[in-house]
């Protein structure tokens, strides 16, 4: 079935839709939220402190970072600009199974490019902790992260995040509208995570672990000499469940520090390190032998 106006729905996310270089070879893209220079995108796809962002038009701006929220995958990017063509947000606890979903974004280095699918459902997903996803099905390739998810009139239900086998997850706007709007913290650990079960020897089953996937440069968890490959165990002696506990373990202000306790090649060896939080120290916390 034709929709009325799809060339242009289609064209406004473009131009809504931004191209983010941010180190390596690799690139992602992002979304317009305000026509004030306000764009977000996943956490994952800023890589440095000082991304470069392309607009439709060609036009390049250094952008800063005004919040981040790793455990989310969010961040909140603010360029020099005016005028620009911001998204429309739509409510995402409105969106229903079967509604027309478009995607926009910046996959393998195609600039722009459409995809279009099917939404499936709202909600959490086994093994991603509690939080909800836009779930479409609608095919996504790297570079695709951090670009809109949007409905039939193109407003936008959600961030696209991740691929979890033939669906594609985005982040709900309603979510996207809490980051926005938080109170800035310091709980920043500066971590790509993702939730596996790992082989315990000890109990003869499986342990939940977070995976770290990257660690950010200069970042608390950089400065304590965390590496990717880390899997986080728990902290103040309270073994990880969830995502959730480690954000809990992380809320906080002013300087403080976490003791964790993850693995590093070996599965039988738990070792521990000392976390600098808040105000980062200048020295270099150090991990145990």
């Amino acid at each position: 079935m034709a929709i009325p106006g799809f060339g242009e729905i289609a064209e406004q996310l473009r131009r809504s839709t931004v191209l983010i270089h941010s180190g390596g070879r690799g690139s992602g893209s992002g979304v317009i939220w305000s026509s004030e220079g306000t764009l977000v995108t996943n956490a994952h796809v800023v890589r440095s402190t000082r991304p470069t962002v392309q607009l439709w038009d060609g036009r390049e701006f250094q952008a800063t970072i005004h919040s981040r929220d790793s455990l989310r995958d969010l961040a909140q990017l603010h360029i020099d600009a005016a005028n620009l063509p911001a998204v429309s947000i739509a409510d995402s606890s409105q969106v229903r199974p079967g509604e027309l979903a478009i995607a926009i974004g910046n996959p393998l280095g195609f600039v722009g490019a459409l995809a279009t699918g099917v939404i499936q459902g709202v909600g959490p997903l086994r093994g991603l902790g509690p939080h909800s996803w836009v779930q479409a099905e609608v095919r996504l390739a790297p570079g695709n992260s951090g670009g809109p998810l949007a409905d039939a009139r193109g407003r936008v239900v959600g961030i696209n995040t991740m691929v979890s086998g033939r669906l594609a997850l985005a982040i709900p706007s309603n979510a996207v509208r809490e980051f926005l709007s938080a109170t800035p913290n310091d709980n920043r650990l500066g971590v790509t995570l993702h939730s596996a079960f790992i082989p315990s020897t000890a109990s003869r089953g499986k342990t939940f672990g977070l995976v770290v996937l990257e660690v950010e440069p200069e970042s608390p968890a950089a400065l304590a000499s965390l590496l990717a490959g880390d899997i986080l165990l728990g902290a103040g002696g309270k073994r990880f469940k969830s995502l959730e506990d480690l954000a809990r373990a992380l809320q906080g202000n002013g300087p403080r520090v976490l003791r964790l306790e993850f693995l590093r090649g070996d599965y039988q060896r738990i070792r521990r390190v000392t976390v600098q939080l808040g105000n980062p120290l200048n020295a270099r916390s150090s991990v145990a032998a």
